[in-house]
Formats: C-alpha cells, structure tokens, sequence
C-alpha cells in the first residue's frame, strides 16, 4: 500500500488519469483507509477548479509584467 507521502506525490497524476491501471489501485486502496489523503484530494480537486475558473489575464499585462521582471533584473545586476 502506498504511504500517504508517495500519495500526495502523485495525487496531481491521479485527478489527471495519468497513472497507470497499477498506481491507479494502490492510490485507491491506500484512498479508502486514509481519511487525511481523502481531505487532501479533496481541496486539490476545489484548487484546480478554481485555478481553471479564474479568467485569462490579458495579453498586455502579461507583456507589463515581463517588462517589469526584466528591468527589476537588470536593476538588480546593476547593484
């Protein structure tokens, strides 16, 4: 059975099916006897939904805030 350690390391494959039929059991069998790993899941789940359902930030703040880094870095080197 896998260790709640090994779980967390894969739970991002696991909601992602990208685990093979295998992984996909141990993470299930060691699921059902660990209420913690379950919670973890859980709000692992509500993040990724809630990451998704934030909108695309506009081309042009992006290109504002690389412009930005990339001064603070060069201002940065000039210290």
């Amino acid at each position: 059975m896998l260790s709640c350690k090994e779980l967390v390391a894969q739970a991002s494959d696991y909601l992602d099916g990208q685990l093979t039929l295998g992984d996909r059991l141990l993470a299930r069998q060691h699921l059902l006897f660990c209420r913690h790993c379950r919670r973890f899941l859980r709000q692992l789940r509500l993040a990724q939904a809630t990451v998704k359902a934030l909108p695309e930030p506009p081309a042009a703040d992006i290109e504002s805030l690389a412009g930005r880094l990339a001064a603070e870095r060069r201002a940065a080197r000039n210290v």
